[in-house]
């Protein structure tokens, strides 16, 4: 016969529900946003995101990356911008299947330098777009993949 006592049953109990307040909380935290992942088409995506804003230009943004990624699998990226109140950063990759690689939504108090690894499905301009003081500022990168991206 299995005997529980109060005492066992409210540490169980509390353990329960600590354990699921952490797995919900991160759930809701970690919200998939699927409407943005769904584009096929650079343009689309831009659209999409951002309506008919204009982009500019800006030698404001630099993008660092290899000229020649011998591994279209792990190409390492970083961007970095020297624009004032940047709001978010998007990267985006041409010829990849899904454009949007990553998009950063930053805090005011953050500093605007992201790095990161990307997937490239074959040589592919990379585009990084900047949203600062309401405005979209952007700058590109070819980068030549020699093999191993995402379409095989």
């Amino acid at each position: 016969m299995l005997s529980l006592s109060r005492r066992k049953f409210i540490q169980g109990a509390a353990a329960y529900g600590l354990a699921a307040s952490f797995f919900l909380s991160n759930t809701a935290l970690a919200k998939w946003p699927s409407k943005l992942f769904s584009v096929d088409k650079k343009k689309d995506f831009i659209k999409e995101i951002f309506g008919d804003a204009a982009i500019e230009e800006s030698a404001l943004i630099q993008i660092k990356a290899p000229e020649i990624a011998e591994n279209g699998a792990v190409v390492p990226v970083s961007v970095q911008s020297s624009l004032p109140n940047v709001e978010s950063v998007s990267i985006l990759v041409d010829q990849n299947p899904r454009p949007l690689a990553a998009q950063f939504v930053m805090r005011p108090a953050n500093r605007s330098n992201i790095a990161t690894r990307l997937k490239l499905a074959e040589s592919s301009q990379v585009i990084a777009v900047v949203k600062s003081d309401g405005k979209l500022y952007s700058s590109t990168k070819n980068i030549k993949v020699t093999i191993g991206g995402c379409g095989g």
